[in-house]
């Protein structure tokens, strides 16, 4: 359960970082932005890996193990996209992932759900399928820069700094209720 925990603050962490540089100089160089595009599927992949990792590994995990090969697929893509399409193609790779993400992040929440802390998870991968639609769609339009996105991230880290919250003050709650519970 603490590991969990710190997963989350990192994974939290990572997610107020990303989205700070996306605001911050993502706006400055479509070489930052689109290095930022890439990296956030990247590191999503190789923080799927580390948490089925630590709770069975992949193959005791397959929501992770699908979203790890999804992210990282993802992550290339983005960089072709980027390459060859400029934003409008790499927001529309975004919107995808975000979508599969999302389903993944929801799919393994309703898996873990007894751990505690995981409404935030499902709530967090029923965001992210519902804004990956709104992403692709506006990829056919007037596509957003990176800084745009940044609220998708922001909402990530917001969701993951709960998760470990509530993994926290549950636990150091959980020998007073069960103490009250004798009595």
């Amino acid at each position: 359960m603490k590991s969990l925990r710190n997963f989350y603050f990192l994974r939290a962490g990572a997610a107020f970082v990303w989205a700070a540089l996306a605001i911050l100089a993502g706006p400055v160089s479509a070489l930052i932005a689109g290095t930022l595009l890439v990296v956030y599927p990247a590191w999503d992949a190789a923080a799927n890996v580390i948490d089925a990792r630590r709770s069975g590994g992949l193959q005791a995990n397959p929501g992770q193990k699908f979203n790890a090969l999804t992210s990282m697929i993802v992550a290339i893509c983005m960089a072709l996209a980027f390459a060859l399409r400029g934003n409008a193609g790499a927001v529309l790779v975004f919107g995808i992932w975000a979508l599969l993400a999302g389903l993944f992040q929801l799919a393994v929440g309703v898996g873990r759900r007894k751990l505690g802390g995981q409404a935030f998870m499902m709530l967090s991968g029923a965001q992210s399928a519902l804004a990956g639609i709104f992403f692709v769609k506006q990829s056919f339009g007037v596509a957003p820069g990176v800084a745009q996105l940044a609220p998708y991230a922001a909402f990530g880290c917001l969701y993951f700094l709960l998760s470990a919250l509530w993994l926290t003050f549950r636990k150091s709650r959980a020998p007073a209720l069960d103490d009250r519970a004798a009595f």
